[in-house]
């Protein structure tokens, strides 16, 4: 694994000069967004915005895997500028066309869904002071206890839970103030989650995607339908649903800041989120 620290730019030398740093050659770039474009508040700096317009301008298949949902990542699709394209969002629940003469200028071109029931009940039992929240198959998101967050793009309906379990779902979230990220993972661990893909976040944050479902498997359905070769492909990420993503990627590279698995499914590390580190690797394909 290759560790960035003080270098101006991505990778060693041998890095830049390797097949995926030809420019000559179209690279799928795949890039998370909280933690990698935008740090924890939300923001992006210019360094990163600049740098990501960059390589879109230069005719790379840039795309957005984010665990957000679509009306929260069309924002940052519009501030890289990407128009024309594809982007995973729900960690690999729905994938969207993107072209100027679309109706808002993108379509849904998948969406993956599954019955949220049995991981809800499970989870409730284990976890009964969370908070919990659910996509459904039109985009809505229904939620406990007055449950808010900017990642659904939506205003969340409050319902009571026996209603979420009569729900399909894109996405589940469970979120505690209460628990910390290691309770969440023994909980996962005693219930034995089955049909469903799950990743830990930061904090007390648990999302649960349809079995089999990842950011990598949205990406590589991608990667087949455009005829990109596998060594072509990028991916920038920092979190544990990151995981799949930077292990699929010809050069996967994780941020600084991410956690010790994270970086270890990786094949390098650039700077942190603070630090600008994705603007760091994007220049490296330039």
């Amino acid at each position: 694994m290759t560790t960035l620290t003080e270098t101006p730019v991505a990778g060693n030398d041998d890095r830049r000069d390797n097949e995926t740093n030809n420019v000559n050659q179209k690279l799928m770039i795949a890039l998370d967004v909280d933690g990698t474009l935008v740090n924890h508040d939300g923001h992006m700096s210019q360094g990163v915005r600049e740098s990501a317009q960059a390589v879109v301008a230069a005719g790379h298949e840039v795309m957005i895997a984010t665990g957000r949902s679509l009306n929260a990542t069309l924002p940052i699709i519009e501030k890289i500028g990407i128009e024309r394209g594809y982007a995973v969002c729900c960690n690999g629940g729905v994938t969207l066309r993107l072209h100027p003469e679309l109706d808002g200028g993108y379509e849904v071109i998948h969406k993956a869904t599954f019955d949220p029931g049995p991981a809800l009940r499970a989870l409730r039992e284990r976890l009964p002071s969370a908070k919990y929240a659910l996509e459904d198959a039109d985009g809505n998101f229904l939620s406990t206890e007055r449950f808010q967050d900017p990642s659904f793009g939506v205003e969340a309906v409050g319902v009571d839970f026996h209603t979420m379990l009569e729900a399909t779902a894109v996405r589940v979230v469970v979120f505690s103030t209460e628990n910390t990220s290691e309770d969440f993972t023994e909980a996962i661990e005693h219930v034995g989650l089955a049909g469903v893909t799950y990743s830990v976040g930061w904090t007390a944050w648990l999302d649960i995607a349809a079995a089999g479902v990842t950011k990598a498997s949205a990406l590589e359905n991608l990667r087949t339908r455009l005829g990109i070769e596998q060594h072509l492909t990028v991916a920038i990420g920092d979190g544990r649903n990151d995981i799949e993503m930077l292990s699929w990627a010809g050069r996967g590279v994780a941020m600084g800041q991410a956690p010790e698995e994270v970086i270890a499914a990786a094949d390098e590390v650039t700077h942190s989120v603070f630090d600008d580190g994705a603007a760091h690797v994007l220049r490296s394909l330039l």
